[in-house]
């Protein structure tokens, strides 16, 4: 194994078609680790094996690969580029030092390039970008390299350039070490140099005034000087390539292991005993690992892919786990190579390995006593109710989409409590059909799919108050109980225990609030009216209203009941009977108080081409969205803030999609709720068979 000086762990991301995956398999022929031609296009990438993506001809999950070269070795995960399957590339972020932004140099800057450029740059990670594809016939480099500045920043700077694009590619040349005669097709080349040397020794002051007073550094000085440039993001170098042809393939390699970040340049900031602590890579240093994905293959084997940032993990160990209230023994230590595992016998500091059969891992767990800031993903907003094709398969259904779940932090499964309804919610329809395609695969499972209901729910516009009495008597012992109630509108964030003092509620001897509804009800009983040991009848009388609804059968929110008065019989009164007096009297007193409903509204960060920002306003302004801002994402793109009802963007990924010719791309999250419009109220409790339903 390489020393820690000597190891690189880098990421490949960017949008898809850029060849990030076909440049993976390049850097495995370069440097001997595989024999023969592998290919995307062939079918038999070593890093795209899983079925779905050979299918498709695109990355799905994060792949790990590893090799050496010129005395380091190299830890790679080659990532989806698709925004659908964002939460792969995220993930493995974490476990890198370095990312390798890999563009299209026919297409350009697209969107899932500019994504990951800022995921990888809050991440703290050093950043490469890969200029790929120049030997297609349409590769404009000067006008790309421009772009890239324009977008980036300035510190973006090419470290090679080509001889030229297209059919006429054949080599590249450094610009930080030209040979002897050599010239640029594109740029000059002293102009080139100039700009590189002046980026690079901005780091070190002296080097700099050194610099300016007429004493240029030294190649050496310069290549120690590089990976402080790279780490602070003084310096982005641009590498110029073709992994299908293999020219500059190698340079690419050069430049990583002169530019990239080995371990010990990114000390990582932890907790210890909720102390700040700067981990440094040092394998006899204290435990610090985390699980960064989760994979499960064909036989049902369930992989955990886990970065060691500072000591060392020993198969058959037991180790404290995050999650987990007692230490682990961990199962065997593996090696990956795409799909194919080899067991090791340990994973020190700076490592990539992966654990078998562990059930107590997930991603995020953490190993050793130290805690790294949990792995944020996106929140998907995709959603799809979904049940089985096949009556019976319901709990085999359940077990394969909880196998997803634990795969996927971006593939939510939840029960709806209303309509009884599995829902999986993904970040796009792309995302869920490739769910759908490995369930059929994987698990021999047929779904079928429909769109959720929206989760609305139901409030007051004003105070009401009314009583309702529950009396049955049909032999023997019958039913008795009385309820009185006051209800009025209780804002969100309003201070509960100032809310219910005696200002307002002057008789009053106690409450309960459920944040949870934003629900509160206060017991203002005098004289025992009714006695105390009914109350907590009366209490779940009001939570099975509240869960059930009144008009539309939509959970209620954001109200207030006081029960002030009642009535109770000393042989008839029962718990039954003050329960159903409370559903009533809240059923009753509802329909008085001006009840509406409410809809989830959402924020939508939209991701365009500037030309097409009027389409966008156009057609939000028809969903009746409301504009929040705008701002320039630079290279010709803006972001458009807006806030919509929900149920007007449930599709909107392929509307946006057709609107920009698949350049726009959008991420949502819920803000609030608010009252709908009437006309739109009035369908929906016209539609619902569950208004005016009661059971007494």
């Amino acid at each position: 194994m390489a020393t820690l000086e000597n190891l690189r762990n880098i990421v490949l991301c960017g949008h898809g078609g850029a060849g990030k995956t076909s440049l993976a398999d390049s850097f495995l022929s370069v440097t001997g680790t595989v024999s023969g031609q592998h290919s995307v296009e062939n079918g038999n990438s070593i890093c795209d094996f899983d079925p779905e993506e050979r299918k498709h001809k695109y990355s799905i999950e994060t792949a790990l690969v590893h090799f050496e070269y010129a005395g380091c070795h190299f830890n790679l995960l080659d990532t989806p580029g698709y925004p659908d399957f964002i939460g792969q590339a995220i993930c493995a972020l974490r476990a890198a030092e370095t990312a390798l932004l890999v563009i299209n140099a026919h297409s350009g800057i697209q969107v899932n390039t500019r994504r990951m450029f800022k995921e990888a740059g809050q991440a703290g990670l050093g950043r490469m970008i890969v200029i790929n594809k120049l030997d297609d016939e349409n590769a404009r480099l000067d006008e790309l390299v421009s772009q890239i500045q324009e977008t980036f920043g300035p510190q973006c700077v090419l470290f090679n350039y080509p001889n030229d694009t297209g059919a006429k590619l054949e080599r590249v040349t450094s610009v930080l070490a030209p040979p002897p005669g050599s010239s640029g097709t594109f740029f000059e080349l002293p102009a080139l140099n100039e700009r590189l040397v002046e980026t690079i020794v901005q780091v070190d002051d002296q080097m700099l005034e050194r610099y300016f007073e007429g004493h240029p550094p030294t190649l050496a000085e310069l290549s120690g000087l590089i990976p402080r440039a790279v780490a602070s993001g003084a310096l982005i170098p641009i590498i110029c390539c073709s992994a299908k042809t293999g020219v500059g393939v190698a340079a690419v390699l050069e430049a990583v292991k002169l530019a990239g970040l080995s371990p010990r340049h990114l000390p990582r900031q932890a907790k210890l005993n909720d102390a700040e602590v700067m981990l440094t890579a040092e394998p006899s240093g204290p435990l610090c690992a985390q699980v960064f994905r989760t994979r499960i293959d064909p036989f049902v084997q369930k992989l955990s892919f886990i970065r060691v940032y500072s000591g060392t993990l020993k198969r058959d160990e037991t180790v404290t786990a995050s999650h987990s209230r007692k230490g682990i023994k961990l199962g065997p230590i593996l090696s990956v190579q795409g799909e194919q595992t080899a067991p090791v016998e340990c994973g020190s500091a700076g490592e990539i390995i992966a654990i078998a059969k562990m059930e107590d891992l997930h991603v995020n767990t953490m190993l050793g006593d130290f805690q790294l800031p949990p792995i944020q993903f996106p929140t998907p907003m995709v959603s799809l109710a979904v049940t089985p094709k096949n009556r019976g398969d319901e709990t085999k259904l359940s077990s394969a989409l909880h196998k997803i779940v634990e795969e996927d932090p971006t593939f939510h499964l939840d029960r709806d409590p209303q309509t009884k309804e599995l829902i999986m919610t993904g970040m796009s329809e792309l995302h869920l059909t490739i769910i759908r395609e490995r369930l059929l695969r994987r698990d021999k499972l047929e779904v079928e799919t429909k769109q959720p209901r929206i989760a609305f729910r139901e409030t007051i516009q004003q105070p009401a108050e009314g009583s309702y009495r529950h009396k049955k008597q049909s032999g023997g012992r019958g039913q008795f109980g009385e309820v009185h109630i006051r209800m009025l509108p209780l804002p969100r964030g309003i201070d509960i225990k100032s809310f219910a003092g005696k200002d307002r509620f002057p008789s009053i001897r106690e409450y309960h609030y459920d944040p949870k509804s934003n629900f509160l009800w206060v017991d203002s009983i005098v004289g025992g009216t009714i006695p105390g040991n009914f109350l907590p009848a009366i209490g779940k009388g009001f939570a099975e209203r509240i869960e059930s609804g009144v008009v539309a059968g939509y959970p209620v929110q954001d109200l207030c009941i006081e029960v002030h008065f009642g009535k109770y019989h000393d042989v008839d009164s029962s718990e039954a009977a003050f329960k159903t007096a409370a559903r009533q009297a809240f059923r009753q007193v509802f329909a008085q108080a001006r009840p509406s409903l409410l809809e989830p509204i959402v924020k939508l960060d939209i991701t365009i081409p500037e030309t097409h920002v009027g389409d966008v306003f156009s057609d939000m302004s028809g969903r009746g969205g409301r504009v929040v801002g705008s701002d320039s994402a630079g290279g010709g793109f803006s972001v458009v803030h807006r806030e919509v009802p929900l149920r007007e963007v449930t599709t909107y990924a392929r509307t946006l999609s057709s609107m920009t010719g698949g350049m726009g791309t959008y991420s949502m999250e819920f803000s609030h709720y608010e009252p709908m419009p009437a006309n739109v109220q009035h369908e929906l409790i016209t539609k619902s068979t569950v208004a005016g339903n009661d059971d007494e």
